[in-house]
């Protein structure tokens, strides 16, 4: 690899560290090419990019992006690289499924917005709500108060109703 594509690889993967809002550094030692392609595509899924580069470029490429510099002391041995930028959190549970079945693939550390996790938090990481979970759980709180005036509305109708048809009957007697 010649200097020029390795600045090639050192900008593109700046340019993944500014836009992403989570970056994991996890450890694939022992994983197999077939494991590797089936963690691609579920991070495809959740729209996540999985890398792997040199831990040099990788190292240049985070003093060029100016972000997560504690990164830095996780640059030893296999590391692969997660860029995540809708759903944060997303990576952690799918690395935190594929540890739990092979015991491979462990997190080295980790950015989520500005702050710094290590490799031990990946199971309080995992057990966090995704961001479609918040929204569907505040939207839930936001509608259960109207929900419930609603259903006081409609009792207070029945009984209006059935007060009317009670006095109509005893009229019709």
């Amino acid at each position: 690899m010649n200097k020029a594509e390795k600045n090639e690889i050192v900008q593109e993967v700046a340019e993944l560290i500014k836009a992403s809002s989570a970056v994991y550094l996890v450890d694939y030692a022992g994983i197999n090419v077939e494991d590797i392609t089936k963690l691609r595509r579920e991070f495809r899924k959740e729209e996540v990019s999985y890398r792997v580069v040199k831990n040099t470029l990788f190292r240049r490429a985070l003093v060029e992006a100016g972000k997560y510099e504690k990164l830095g002391d996780n640059l030893v041995g296999m590391t692969g690289y997660i860029f995540a930028t809708s759903n944060p959190i997303a990576p952690a549970k799918i690395i935190k499924k594929y540890n739990d079945d092979s015991k491979k693939l462990t997190l080295k550390g980790c950015y989520i917005d500005k702050a710094y996790y290590d490799g031990s938090k990946l199971n309080e990481l995992a057990s966090l709500p995704t961001k479609p979970e918040i929204v569907a759980g505040i939207l839930g709180s936001i509608n259960a108060p109207v929900s419930g005036i609603v259903g006081a509305i409609n009792a207070v109708m029945r009984e209006l109703v059935s007060v009317i048809d009670e006095i109509s009957k005893k009229e019709a007697a």
